[in-house]
């Protein structure tokens, strides 16, 4: 997530999916479906909501009139009442996050102008939001439009029944160019209408009308007398729960006040505020409890229905305040908000919404956050943490403790977004580091920690305002229906998949086309493409619209042909579930659903004025004309359905640019010619390309028989039965860590180890083995293959601890002093019962605990004394134990250090140790050194050191650097040999395409490759290491390494290192060692010298050649780098050291203190988004001649 919502610039948990506001029925209300979880498109950046169709803010209105129309329900729920998928109005617009979350109800300057969006979007749309859904259309001079221009096509009965349609101006209000309708719910026939006039060279309004109904539209009465003719009113909010309730802002410009009515907007109160609300969130389940955001990022609750306030918290990020969730948090006034602290830091903190002192905050998260990071969704509680160049993202489940979500290894989100949380797992959209203006797609288990992907390169648009907008659409009624766009090749073509994403094909294009022509579109060359883009009218139907009381009614608009296109497009509809398509129009319509799906509508675009609609009731075969007014109308929008009982549709629009807002109540109810009996219906079985089994169970559905004309009953059943399946392969997707082969089985990817246990699988316990599968979510399939598929019961291993890891709590090597120092430890194997952990502290204390799990909130200490102390861990079972280290200054933050130094050194000759510190500064720097096994450090003030290694063996190096306030450390280990023989090797170059440039890469393909190495050598493997160069292309060094402790038998040694090595470079020569990388990707491992590299030794009688190759190559390396770094100094040539299996190992040419690097400031390191897009940026530019630099480093040295 850029953050998964407005992300800042460390790759923030950006969240920012816009919200469509849908329309509403009178019963069953549903204002808004955040694109979290709706079909509609999912657009996941927020920048700049342009208002209807202008471009210019200060145009002038009386030449380009700018009409905002909000449709609004009385009565809408904000939060946690669960997520309704009728998405047959179109999207919704919202607010910048990725992660579906709480209604905001509350209004934004953004409403009338192009400044930022600051709406709130609803967790869950069983409700629409209070202040009410949007509406932008262009009110201008059409006069040159022809009215005849309206003809479509279609069959006209010749006893067509006529609508029952009435007209009503809003008389003064032709110059307000802002409008809010608020449609009563639950058999209320009250309609409220606020109208406003924007002044754009002043930024407020000026005027404001209010209208109320009391017969469903028929007619209005003008309220402005009951609440004061001078009074400027900015925005209407509604209860959720008590539809009768009514909450009305004045505008600040004039007066901070609120108007509140118990009687559904017929009489009013008015209670004076003391700051200005910018948003309101109304309690899911308590009528008079709302939260309140002021421009000043306060906090303030009200328990009376906002006659008092009382602030609960300052500082509040906007946007990020949420009610608690019924049946997760304790307590029913709980507030859950991210807040700044003095410091500037951000933290998640919780309390109840009147007692919210310091003493009653929680702070659920141990940390700080990124800014814009929570996300209170569902059964979920997304953060994400601050990180040095890669995102972090923690999720908490049903709220119990963070876990850090866990996506395919090499994924490295530049940006990610949470689609949705409704269906008992997460769906994410992830931008990796390799993708620009596509998205992967991936699904997590139950508990949202562990991902898999379920498609790439997911293709995304420009959207109003320059949004991003995700080519997403989930049908509703039919769960597991999704249709993506995907990029592939250079083309975009449309998918559709029946079961979560695990399978995914084309959509087979129509037989025939209107005029009953043959189509010839063979599969795969060429099928149907839909657009999956959002109305930039929330009340004109989109680009594809379904309904859950009409599953496997599909409309949309699309082409036909090799790929997408936005020419030459028509609208097809599919009666079964997208198996088969029919083209309706051969133009763009829009097309709603009537009578609870049982019938279609379409109008024509609103570029031209119509007076007729078609109806549908065969599903798109025949369509009806009808007049709903006898002047065309430039229509602005349609309210579908909005009655329970009532069958009315209000259209909204203007019958010239200068006329009064027109509002045409239609009843269609004339249309039909009875109510359906029993014999009016028919079963309709889903399937997929015939396949009854869908998400695991054969489901039958009751559907209208096409051309009867009658009317569905509100107790209308749609789905008959639903026969659980056999289970199948295709009911199960891979596991965490396995990717899915050619031959459809999935293996372990090369950069997963299956054998790994959780550190709390204990002794006499049972764990969950994966067999490489898990069963797709909320698949019902039972029997078959489901015991061969699902993970295993197995008994937990007796195992010695591995993978320690010391750490501060906030990451840093640096303490105050006097201040509390906490230190976690972290285990990646072992038994966490019985393993015992004791921490010395370096300062003559230690303490010691009988099992993991004392440690889990952290280990205190305060440090009495500055200086530097070595901390020291250790785990300790009955069959082993691992330690780690850690250097602490009681003094200084630590920024970045890097270590330069070799891999491989000969014994008892000297070698140049080199620290790196970027950004460089004039500043004093000293220097730490802990050199082999020594408990002591040598300081110096120079940035290099030399040192001679008197002994064969592995040796670590640890530096650390002071300046000022800030420490920076690093560590490397070196092998110490006698002598050694390296081989350089090369890649087919797909590999470079799957290259990210970081050292996990390196270390974990450096595993792979030795291990192919292994397979064609009879060669112990502790004496074989392979070290990957960083930059592309890709490239390594083979070292053959002599046995410890060659003191006798030298010669026999050498001699061995000379036969394996020709045994390998031949095998190379032949293209015999190659490695999969991932399923169809197989990568052939290349010799690069013409010649072997002679030994190297300490002997003078190799010493000859040995530095004749070693000058050849510093020359070489000279002349690269005059040409493109001018004074850098070279780095060393053939030198190698193994990396630790604990801490990854990187390697830097050897650059000095003083030398002439580019100097850096501390801005340039603001935020880890930019560092990771500076690194980006260099392994974009980084070439043949760039892998020598003397910046770069000395490739890492894996032995596994």
């Amino acid at each position: 997530m850029e953050t998964w919502a407005g992300f800042c610039p460390g790759l923030h948990l950006s969240l920012g999916i816009w919200v469509m506001i849908a329309a509403l029925t009178l019963q069953n209300a549903q204002a808004e479906i955040t694109c979290a979880s709706c079909p509609s498109p999912v657009q996941l950046h927020l920048e700049n909501l342009q208002l209807g169709m202008r471009t210019d803010p200060t145009e002038e209105p009386s030449t380009l009139k700018n009409l905002r129309v909000e449709f609004k329900e009385l009565g809408v729920t904000d939060q946690n009442i669960g997520v309704d998928d009728d998405h047959e109005t179109g999207p919704e617009m919202g607010e910048d996050a990725a992660l579906r979350r709480a209604k905001r109800s509350g209004p934004e300057f953004a409403e009338f102008s192009e400044s930022r969006w600051t709406g709130r979007t609803g967790v869950d749309a069983s409700a629409p939001e209070d202040r009410g859904s949007l509406l932008e259309g262009q009110k201008q001079g059409r006069s040159d439009f022809r009215w005849n221009r309206d003809e479509g096509r279609g069959n006209t009965r010749q006893d067509e029944p006529k609508l029952t349609s009435s007209t009503f101006a809003l008389t003064g209000d032709s110059a307000h160019n802002h409008a809010v309708v608020y449609w009563s719910g639950q058999n209320s026939s009250v309609i409220l209408i606020l109208t406003k006039l924007y002044d754009f060279h002043i930024g407020s309004v000026t005027e404001s009308t209010l209208w109320r109904s009391t017969d469903y539209g028929s007619t209005y009465e003008r309220m402005n007398d009951k609440i004061g003719s001078k009074t400027v009113l900015s925005y209407l909010y509604v209860c959720p729960t008590n539809k009768r309730k009514i909450m009305v802002l004045t505008d600040p410009e004039f007066e901070s006040s609120v108007l509140i009515s118990s009687d559904e907007g017929a009489s009013y109160q008015k209670y004076r505020l003391t700051f200005y609300v910018l948003s309101l969130l109304f309690h899911p389940s308590e009528e008079d409890w709302a939260l309140a955001y002021s421009h000043d990022q306060k906090l303030y609750s009200s328990v009376d229905f906002g006659r008092k306030w009382q602030l609960i918290h300052e500082h509040v990020t906007p946007n990020r305040f949420y009610w608690s969730v019924s049946g997760l948090d304790k307590e029913p006034d709980l507030v859950h908000m991210e807040a700044h602290t003095p410091d500037g830091n951000v933290q998640y903190v919780t309390c109840r919404a009147q007692m919210c002192t310091e003493a009653n905050r929680n702070y659920p998260f141990p940390g700080y956050i990124d800014i814009s990071s929570l996300v209170v969704q569902d059964d979920y509680i997304f953060i994400q943490v601050p990180t040095s160049g890669r995102a972090s993202y923690y999720v908490s489940y049903k709220r119990d403790s963070f876990i850090q979500i866990k996506l395919p290894k090499y994924s490295l989100p530049k940006d990610l977004h949470i689609v949705s949380t409704d269906e008992k797992q997460v769906f994410a959209a992830v931008q990796e580091w390799n993708q620009n203006d596509t998205y992967n797609l991936y699904l997590s288990d139950t508990r949202g920690i562990y991902f898999t992907l379920a498609m790439e390169n997911v293709k995304t648009t420009r959207g109003i305002g320059g949004n991003q907008m995700l080519d997403l659409y989930e049908v509703a009624g039919i769960k597991g229906m999704l249709i993506a766009n995907k990029r592939q090749d250079n083309q975009v073509k449309t998918y559709i998949t029946y079961n979560k994403g695990r399978d995914w094909r084309l959509l087979q294009a129509p037989a025939t086309d209107l005029d009953g022509n043959d189509i010839h579109c063979i599969l795969p060359f060429c099928s149907l493409h839909l657009q999956l883009q959002m109305s930039e009218n929330p009340y004109l139907s989109g680009t594809i619209s379904t309904k859950s009381s009409a599953p496997g009614i599909i409309v949309a608009t699309g082409n036909i042909g090799a790929e997408l296109s936005y020419n030459n497009v028509g609208m097809f509809i599919s009666s079964d579930a997208g198996n088969s398509w029919r083209q309706i129009f051969e133009e763009e319509h829009n097309v709603w659903f009537l009578d609870k799906g049982g019938a279609l509508v379409a109008v024509k675009q609103p570029s031209v004025p119509t007076r007729h609609l078609w109806v549908s009731f065969d599903e798109g075969r025949q369509w009806i004309q009808h007049s709903f007014s006898s002047v065309p109308l430039f229509v602005d929008g349609v309210l579908v359905e909005a009655g329970a009982e009532n069958q009315i549709m209000t259209f909204f629009g203007h019958f010239s640019h200068r006329s009064e807002w027109q509002l045409i109540k239609i009843d269609y109810k004339s249309i039909f010619s009875r109510k359906c009996t029993e014999e009016d219906y028919q079963t309709w079985h889903l399937h997929n390309q015939g396949e009854p089994c869908v998400m695991g169970q054969k489901q039958i559905y009751m559907k209208r028989r096409p051309g009867n004309y009658c009317m569905l009953g509100k107790d209308y059943s749609r789905i008959l039965s639903a026969e659980s399946c056999i289970c199948r392969a295709h009911d199960f997707e891979c596991d965490y860590g396995y990717e899915r082969r050619g031959d459809g089985n999935c293996r372990p990817a090369f950069w997963f180890n299956p054998s790994t246990v959780s550190r709390s699988c204990s002794q006499g316990q049972n764990y969950l083995n994966s067999t490489g599968y898990r069963k797709v979510v909320l698949n019902n399939c039972t029997k078959g293959v489901k015991e061969m598929y699902t993970a295993r019961k197995q008994q937990c291993p007796n195992r010695p601890p591995k993978g320690l890891l010391l750490t501060t709590k906030d990451g840093k090597l640096t303490a105050n002093l006097g201040s509390n120092v906490t230190f976690l430890v972290h285990l990646d194997e072992g038994d966490s019962l019985r393993t015992n952990i004791q921490l010395d502290f370096g300062d003559g204390t230690a303490v010691s605990y009988s099992n993991l799990s004392w440690t889990e909130e952290g280990i205190k200490h305060v440090y009495k004394s500055a200086g530097i102390f070595r901390v020291t861990a250790l785990a300790e079972n009955t069959l082993g134990y691992d330690t780690t280290t850690l250097f602490l200054h009681v003094t200084c933050p630590v920024e970045h250090v890097q270590l330069l130094a070799p891999f491989v050194v000969i014994r008892n000759k000297e070698v140049n140790i080199t620290a790196v510190v970027l950004p460089s500064h004039s500043r004093t720097v000293t220097y730490f050194w802990w050199l082999g096994n020594n408990t002591e450090p040598v300081i110096t003030l120079d940035g290099s050191i030399s040192y001679t290694f008197p002994s064969e063996g592995m040796h670590t190096i640890t530096v650390q650097v002071a300046a000022g306030n800030t420490i920076l450390q690093d560590t490397k280990t070196i092998a110490v040999r006698e002598f050694f023989k390296s081989l350089l090797l090369s890649f087919s170059p797909n590999l470079d395409e799957f290259n990210p440039d970081i050292p996990e890469w390196r270390q974990d393909v450096g595993r792979v490759i030795k291990k192919a190495l292994l397979q064609v050598s009879d060669f112990p493997e502790e004496q074989l290491l392979v070290a990957m160069f960083p930059g592309v292309p890709t490239a390594a060094e083979l070292f053959l390494l002599p046995h410890k402790n060659q003191s006798e038998g030298k010669k026999k040694s050498e001699e061995e290192l000379e036969q394996v090595s020709n045994i390998i470079v031949s095998a190379l020569n032949q293209n015999l060692v190659e490695f999969e990388l991932k399923p169809g990707v197989r990568v052939i491992v290349y010799n690069t010298q013409l010649t072997l590299a002679p030994l190297v030794d300490s002997n003078p009688r190799h010493s000859s050649s040995a530095m004749l190759m070693l000058l050849s190559v510093v020359f070489l390396g000279l002349a690269v780098f005059l040409i493109y770094k001018f004074k850098r100094k070279i780095p060393w040539i053939n030198i190698y050291a193994e990396v630790n299996q604990e801490k990854e190992q990187e390697m830097i040419g050897s650059v000095g203190q003083g030398d002439s690097t580019p100097k850096i400031t501390l801005s340039e390191f603001s935020t880890s988004k930019e560092l990771m897009e500076k690194e980006m940026d260099a392994r974009v530019k980084r070439g043949v001649g760039n892998a020598c630099e003397s910046t770069r480093e000395i490739p890492n040295c894996t032995s596994v």
